[in-house]
C-alpha cells in the first residue's frame, strides 16, 4: 500500500468516526521514524565527543526492569506485573551511558507526535468532516497515549535527579499562536491557538507541571513542602507552534542539549572513566 493510499484510508476512517477518535495519519508514523533516526545521530555525536564513555541505544525497556528499579527504592514498589513480556517503546528509543559502577544510566528518551493536518488540508482546498463540508477537523485524543510512556520512564528513573525525556510535537493541534491559512479560492481560514476543539497542548502540559514549553527541563526541580521536599520529573516539551514540520538539525541540537545535561547531572558517577582515559 502506498503512503498516499494509506493516508487516504486513515482520513476516511477519521471522518466515519466524526473526527474524534485518535487516528494517527501516515505523517505521524514518518515523524516517529524520523526521531528514531535522529536518536542514532545523537549517539554517534556523543561517542565522538565523549570517547572515554560507553553508550548504547535500545528501542524499548521492559516492565520487569522498571519494577526492579522501583523495588531498589522501596520494597513495596514494583510488585505488580500481569504480562511478563510487557515493555515500553518510545518513538526515539533510549540512549544510555555506562557509569563507573557498571550500571547503565539513561541520558535521553525521545518521543515525537504529529497530530492535525488542518493547514495542509486548507492549502490544498480539501474540506473535511463526515459530510466534507468543514474547514477544520475536531482534534483526536491519540496524543494522550504519550503520557503512559512518560509515566513509566519516570518510574524507572525515580531515583535520579534528572529526567531526560523530550517530546516533539508538530501539526495544527499544537499551535501556540493564531495561524491564517488561505484556500486555493482565496478564502482565508483562521486557526485559533486557543480553540479547545483544535488545540491539544493542554492535554500534555501535565507532563511538565505547566512549566514553559520549548525549554530544557532535564534537571529535576526540587520543591520544598513543609518539612519535606518534592522532586519533579518534568518532560521537555517542544512544539513548532505554527504547524510547521521539525527540521532534523533542530531536533538533533535539542536532543544533544538534553543528553549533555543528563551527563552533567551524572557527573561524579562518570568521573573515573573521564579521568583515567
Amino acid at each position: 500500500m502506498t503512503k498516499k493510499n494509506q493516508s487516504n484510508r486513515l482520513t476516511i476512517q477519521h471522518k466515519e468516526n466524526n473526527g474524534v477518535v485518535g487516528i494517527f495519519c501516515e505523517e505521524a508514523k514518518v515523524h516517529d521514524l524520523e526521531v528514531s533516526h535522529v536518536s542514532h545521530l545523537v549517539i554517534d555525536k556523543l561517542k565522538s565527543e565523549y570517547p572515554q564513555l560507553t553508550f548504547r541505544y535500545r528501542q524499548s525497556i521492559t516492565k520487569q526492569e522498571i519494577n526492579s528499579s522501583l523495588k531498589k527504592i522501596d520494597n513495596e514498589l514494583g510488585q505488580t506485573l500481569f504480562v511478563p513480556d510487557s515493555k515500553i517503546k518510545p518513538d526515539g528509543g533510549l540512549i544510555e551511558v555506562l557509569d563507573d559502577n557498571g550500571n547503565w544510566r539513561v541520558v535521553l528518551v525521545s518521543e515525537a507526535k504529529h497530530q492535525g493536518k488542518d493547514i495542509e488540508n486548507i492549502l490544498s482546498g480539501k474540506l473535511v468532516g463526515k459530510n466534507n463540508d468543514q474547514d477544520l477537523m475536531v482534534a483526536g485524543n491519540a496524543i494522550e497515549r504519550a503520557h503512559k510512556n512518560i509515566s513509566e520512564i519516570a518510574n524507572y528513573m525515580l531515583s535520579e535527579t534528572y529526567f531526560p525525556y523530550v517530546l516533539f510535537l508538530e501539526g495544527s493541534n499544537f499551535l501556540t499562536q493564531d495561524i491564517i491559512a488561505t484556500r486555493p479560492d482565496g478564502r482565508q481560514i483562521k486557526l485559533a491557538h486557543n480553540n479547545g476543539a483544535l488545540n491539544r497542548l493542554d492535554r500534555l502540559t501535565a507532563a511538565n507541571y505547566g512549566m514553559k514549553i520549548n525549554t530544557n527541563l532535564c534537571k529535576n526541580k526540587i520543591i520544598p513542602i513543609k518539612d519535606c521536599s518534592l522532586m519533579l520529573q518534568a518532560t521537555s516539551i517542544y512544539t513548532q507552534g505554527d504547524g510547521k514540520h521539525w527540521d532534523k538539525d533542530e531536533m538533533l541540537n535539542i536532543m544533544l542539549d538534553i543528553a549533555k545535561t543528563a551527563l552533567k547531572m551524572l557527573g561524579s558517577d562518570l568521573f573515573d572513566q573521564i579521568t583515567k582515559k
